[in-house]
C-alpha cells in the first residue's frame, strides 16, 4: 500500500488545475480542432453522448462536427409551493413539501442555426441541447 504524504497531494492538486486550465483554454481556442488532439494517444478513448471516438483522430473527427456550444452548470436551493409555514399541520415533521432542496443542473447551448444572425457585440442565439436536473440534497 502506497501512503501519499501531503506534499503528494499538492503537487497532485496542482497538476490537475494545471491540466484542466490547459485543457480548457485549448477546447475553447479557435485552433481546438487541431490542437485537442494532442491531448490524446491512439489508445485513448472518449464517449460523446454514448458514442466511442478513439485517439486523436476520433477527437478531431467529433470536434469537426460539433458546432460551438456552451455549458452552463447552475446549483443552488429550491423551494417547491409556500416553505415550510404554508404546509398544513398535518404534514409529516420530515416530509420534503415546501421545504427547500439543493439542486445541480447543467445545461448543454448549442448557437440555434433558425436564428438571425447576432449583430457585433450582441448576445449569440442558443438553444438548450442537453437539459441534466438533479436533487442532490
Amino acid at each position: 500500500m502506497t501512503t501519499l504524504t501531503q506534499n503528494d497531494i499538492e503537487i497532485a492538486a496542482r497538476a490537475a488545475d494545471h491540466f484542466t486550465r490547459l485543457y480548457y483554454s485549448t477546447y475553447d481556442s479557435d485552433t481546438r480542432v487541431e490542437d485537442l488532439p494532442n491531448f490524446y494517444r491512439p489508445t485513448s478513448a472518449l464517449t460523446w453522448n454514448g458514442t466511442p471516438y478513439q485517439g486523436p483522430e476520433g477527437v478531431k473527427q467529433l470536434l469537426s462536427s460539433q458546432p460551438p456550444s456552451l455549458l452552463v452548470t447552475v446549483s443552488g436551493n429550491v423551494t417547491h409551493g409556500k416553505g415550510p409555514s404554508g404546509n398544513p399541520p398535518s404534514t409529516p415533521a420530515k416530509s420534503i413539501d415546501g421545504q427547500p432542496r439543493v439542486f445541480s443542473q447543467t445545461f448543454m447551448l448549442a448557437p440555434d442555426p433558425n436564428a438571425p444572425r447576432a449583430a457585433p457585440g450582441e448576445v449569440a442565439k442558443y438553444y438548450v441541447n442537453a437539459d441534466a436536473m438533479r436533487f442532490v440534497g
